[in-house]
């Protein structure tokens, strides 16, 4: 159920289903304002959103045009959405004007306090920050109410689907959860009611899901990312004051933003495309040249930005894993190619050799263990099979030798991408295709028939499964399968990387 509602929410991209998620939220509070649960003017709700997004989408095309750059609309409508759950809503001038101005600052940021293409600071948590030190007004958070528990739960639950930030998310609600519940405990609070309150009067869920997942400004490992939530949970649920700085959920924030800053390779990186080759018939590899050194390890994915015009729901931004091996010179990436491609697959896989392209961010977690002597199982669903190719490719290089074997589900024998790298590196290929007999397999595949794998037919084609570190890449109902039915074989250590919304 989880992985059909995951391939379903991948059909838009998240700037589009975090809009429809919080106009959503809008509309609830506005109806339980106007019924009088909600302690807010329904008209002010209504004012205050169309300020916010206007100065919001205002401030982007300002900022754009002063950079000299393409401003990106639906970001600017997001931001002005979440500015309208952190400021009281008014229908006074004074504070009308406050909202407007933090909401100009916040599109600002994106521009004018970036690093080589991407913003440093969460945009709506610094515009709340500014104008939380000019004094001129404060930030309420007033999404933090009992009425809006549920529906923000529900948001936060497809975000959560979504990106899959399961970790993440989970981190932060626990850490600042029990962080608040154990400062109320120690002024004299009830055990259950301190953590009632935390949940219900903090807004834990709403900083959790909507703006601590923002990818522009995480760090690139899981590990980093689990550290920044607990140092933000840390600082939420700590009240100071030094002088104009207060305790405030957008302050944290822009502490772990700082934090995440310091890891990894934060900067977007320009690429060249040096050439196109196709690999099956409905794939086709990319190779970029990057202007500086690109920094990865195998198994890690890049994200393109390619803009053009009118682009459909899936937007400007994809991400995709590396298929080529650290040092080769050269970053390569795949895509299939359907015949009802979204507009984004239709620009990159039209570029010409010599167009230039922004990848603007690197990372991930599917990575080999460093112990050469663990034998490993992959297990790929069509094009999933990329980062296994950029690991199997990076054993090649280093002369590397280990026990390997790689299931590779496909539709046809000739969807069967990188073959020839997974020969390279020694592997054992099993094949699950529907294509009645063996002809057309690599030399040395063994094919597995036509039916869905089972751990039945796992365990007679790989008889020391239980032994094996397994790895599953793929669609998101394919790895969620794969991953139960190893669980189920015994299977100690499971990573999956998910292709969701490919």
């Amino acid at each position: 159920m989880i992985a059909w509602v995951d391939e379903r929410l991948g059909r838009v991209t998240m700037y589009r289903m975090l809009t429809i998620g919080l106009l959503a939220l809008a509309a609830v509070a506005t109806v339980l304002a106007a019924t009088g649960v909600l302690f807010v003017e329904p008209l002010a709700v209504l004012v205050s959103a169309a300020v916010a997004v206007g100065a919001s989408v205002a401030g982007a095309w300002g900022a754009a045009l002063v950079c000299r750059t393409r401003p990106h609309t639906e970001s600017a409508v997001i931001t002005g959405l979440i500015l309208l759950f952190l400021f009281w809503p008014t229908l006074e001038a004074r504070y009308l004007g406050t909202l407007a101005l933090a909401a100009v600052v916040a599109n600002a940021s994106k521009y004018l306090l970036a690093w080589r293409g991407r913003h440093v600071l969460n945009p709506a948590a610094l515009g709340a920050f500014v104008i939380g030190l000019t004094g001129w007004d404060a930030s309420t958070w007033w999404v933090a109410d009992r009425w809006l528990l549920v529906p923000v739960l529900l948001l936060v639950v497809v975000i959560v689907l979504r990106t899959r930030r399961y970790a993440l998310v989970g981190t932060f609600v626990v850490a600042a959860t029990a962080f608040v519940a154990i400062r109320l405990v120690t002024g004299g609070a009830d055990a259950l009611d301190a953590v009632s309150t935390a949940l219900v009067s903090y807004p834990i869920l709403f900083l959790a899901g909507v703006m601590l997942t923002e990818p522009l400004t995480l760090p690139p490992r899981r590990w980093q990312q689990l550290l920044e939530a607990v140092v933000v949970a840390a600082v939420f649920a700590v009240p100071y004051h030094l002088g104009p700085l207060y305790s405030t959920p957008e302050a944290a924030l822009l502490v772990g933003n700082l934090l995440a800053f310091g890891f990894g390779q934060r900067g977007a990186v320009r690429l060249t495309l040096t050439r196109q080759r196709r690999l099956t018939p409905r794939t086709v590899e990319l190779a970029f040249r990057a202007d500086r050194p690109v920094r990865f390890r195998p198994g890690q994915w890049v994200e393109l930005t390619v803009p053009h015009p009118r682009p459909d729901a899936r937007g400007t931004r994809r991400v995709f894993s590396v298929s080529s091996a650290p040092g080769d010179g050269e970053l390569t990436v795949a895509l299939t190619v359907p015949e009802r491609a979204s507009t984004f697959k239709r620009a990159l896989g039209s570029l010409p050799v010599g167009a230039r392209v922004r990848a603007t961010g690197l990372g991930g977690d599917f990575l080999l263990p460093d112990d050469p002597a663990r034998p490993l199982l992959l297990v790929a669903g069509g094009i999933g099979v990329t980062p296994f190719a950029s690991q199997l490719a990076a054993l090649v290089a280093a002369g590397e030798r280990r026990d390997v074997v790689l299931v590779h589900a496909v539709t046809d024998h000739a969807d069967l991408a990188y073959a020839d790298v997974a020969a390279a590196a020694g592997a054992r290929v099993l094949v699950l295709s529907p294509t009645p007999d063996a002809d057309g397999l690599p030399a040395g595949a063994v094919h597995l028939g036509a039916r869905r794998l089972t751990p039945e037919l796992l365990a007679e084609a790989v008889p020391d499964l239980a032994g094996r570190d397994a790895y599953a890449s793929g669609p998101p109902a394919m790895v969620d399968h794969t991953r139960a039915l190893l669980r189920g074989a015994g299977v100690r250590r499971v990573r999956t990387d998910a292709f969701s919304g490919y």
